[in-house]
């Protein structure tokens, strides 16, 4: 791993360690400030019959762009992956579409999310889900050993995204499926932007561009690919996802007006 990938990983892990030590004492909730991929965006709108059973707690938790349940057709007696888990919301929800015959992985590489994500699949009472601690470009499973692989806003903070889509072939069965919510990017931005590490942890300068995404779940091997950007966010948006802690003058902000859209992603093994 490069030093930069390490410098990406390392903030965005103390950073997402930190919203789940504030959810954890009850000091933020799902909008939790210019960190969360979405705050300008409610799970109550994203995930709708979704939620139907699920703890509030896993609820407020909710950092993601979209909602990958919506495409992932999941099915009983499935093993399902969810890649950086966070506090559980799409694993809890997961796990009453496979039922008891079914089996949900969480990933996350924070302990303080693991606690929280813990917590709530207790208050659920899950008996078919595991929360694992591990990187997504080093999935801690064996080969072929899910039916599906979903994710909600988390291959943007990857520092080598290439290495995490071969891992996700890796661990899909033959004729397993991937269905994930991202950010892509949807024209070329600014380098200077891209090189901005808090830019990342607001899951912004991370963002494949559209057209790299294909090429690179192509490369590992993926076939189906299907990419479709779902709500673009305007420079307001942007704005409010990075926060005070981000310096760019306004013709940059104007420059990735549009630049960026939360996007549905599926592909086949």
């Amino acid at each position: 791993m490069s030093e930069k990938s390490k410098e990406i990983r390392d903030q965005v892990k103390d950073y997402y360690g930190e919203i789940a030590a504030k959810l954890q004492q009850g000091k933020s909730s799902c909008c939790c400030g210019p960190s969360c991929c979405t705050p300008i965006v409610d799970p109550e709108s994203l995930y709708k019959e979704h939620l139907d059973g699920l703890p509030a707690e896993a609820v407020n938790a909710s950092l993601g762009c979209a909602n990958p349940l919506a495409i992932a057709g999941l099915k009983e007696g499935e093993t399902v992956l969810d890649l950086g888990s966070g506090g559980g919301i799409d694993v809890l929800a997961a796990s009453r579409y496979v039922g008891q015959s079914g089996k949900v992985y969480g990933l996350d590489m924070t302990e303080e999310m693991l606690e929280l994500a813990n917590q709530n699949r207790e208050l659920m009472g899950a008996t078919n889900v595991e929360f694992l601690k591990g990187f997504i470009e080093e999935i801690p499973l064996p080969d072929e050993a899910v039916d599906v692989v979903i994710s909600n806003c988390v291959i943007n903070l990857s520092g080598d995204k290439e290495k995490a889509f071969r891992e996700v072939y890796r661990v899909l069965k033959p004729g397993g499926r991937l269905a994930i919510a991202d950010i892509l990017a949807l024209k070329k931005v600014p380098d200077s932007i891209r090189r901005m590490t808090e830019m990342w942890v607001g899951c912004i300068a991370g963002a494949l561009h559209i057209d790299t995404c294909r090429e690179m779940l192509s490369r590992a091997g993926f076939q189906k690919i299907e990419v479709q950007p779902a709500r673009s966010y305007t420079k307001e948006m942007l704005k409010s996802l990075a926060g005070n802690r981000v310096k760019i003058t306004d013709a940059e902000w104007e420059s990735i007006d549009g630049a960026f859209a939360a996007s549905y992603i599926k592909a086949a093994k």
